[in-house]
Order: structure tokens, then sequence, then C-alpha cells
């Protein structure tokens, strides 16, 4: 008799589909893994900033170390909180810690919409640092939001002569 043998081809290929298959999931896995880890670190950051009394504190650093756990979360409304707090302390610190709080907080309040609040704010930010084109970048945008497109453009402009590699404004424009 005659054995029959099955041709090679057919083996291989539910193999590799379940090979690609289990690469594929394992991929995903890790991404989502990660993700998750991210995420727990960023609660247990928040808890603990917020157990320390963080709200409560005078310390400028602490109120924004707070309030950036709290935008990463977008618990918007308490970072808006926390940041006016920490305008509020600062004193002997320099320019560039107001600027960045007042970013922070102008970003704060457009993620509220809250558009002329927030260009405020970036305009806080740049007067105690110039050319910051973070701020700049940021304030373009809320002026986009209020559909004033001839200011955003030149400010996108500007952020642009400090930065010729700025993505967001040469995406912008």
């Amino acid at each position: 008799m005659r054995s029959i043998q099955k041709p090679v081809m057919n083996i291989l290929l539910p193999q590799t589909y379940l090979i690609g298959l289990l690469g594929l999931l394992l991929i995903i896995a890790i991404l989502i893994g990660r993700q998750l880890l991210r995420v727990r670190q960023d609660e247990l950051k928040l808890v603990k900033l917020e157990k320390n009394g963080g709200e409560c504190s005078k310390k400028p650093s602490e109120l924004y170390e707070l309030a950036s756990v709290q935008l990463k979360k977008r618990l918007y409304p308490q970072a808006v909180s926390n940041l006016t707090n920490a305008l509020k302390y600062l004193e002997e610190e320099p320019d560039e810690a107001r600027a960045v709080i007042e970013n922070a907080l102008g970003f704060s309040l457009a993620a509220q919409d809250d558009f002329k609040s927030a260009i405020k704010h970036y305009k806080q930010a740049i007067k105690a640092k110039e050319n910051y084109p973070v701020a700049l970048n940021n304030l373009a945008y809320a002026r986009q939001k209020l559909l004033q497109e001839a200011e955003a453009a030149k400010i996108y402009e500007q952020v642009l002569t400090l930065d010729p590699n700025n993505k967001t404004a040469n995406k912008q424009l």
C-alpha cells in the first residue's frame, strides 16, 4: 500500500499563523502592561502627595508637583486650585518657576474651555520668561480656539523664529 503524505505547506501555514498571532498578542500585552504601570504610578504619586498634605502646602514646588499629577489624571479643577495657590506662595522663586506655573495654569483652564482666562495666564508666563516656546504655542492654540486666526498665525511664526524645528508651530501653520 501507498502511504499518503501531507504536503509540508499545509502543516506550516497553521503553525506560522499561530506563531504570528502569539507574537501580536505578546506585543499587545506588553503595551497594556506598561500603560497600567504608568497609570498605577500616577495614582500612587497622587495619593502620596495628598497624604503629605500637598493641597495644604505653602511650597510652590509641592503644589506644582501635585497639580502636574492632577493634570495627567485630568483633574483640571483641582489642578487649577493648586496652581493658583502655588502662584500665591511664589516669592523668591526664579521667574522661570512663575512661567512654568502660569503656563500649567493656562493649560488647565484651556482644558476646561476657558480660553480667555488661559490666554491671560499664557501671557503672564511669557512675561515671566520671554521666548518661552511652549507658552507661545499654547497661546496661539487658545487664540485659534477663539477664532483669532491671524493673531495665532503671528504667534506660531514667532515660535518658528525661536525654534525653526518646532513641530507644533510647523503643523499648525
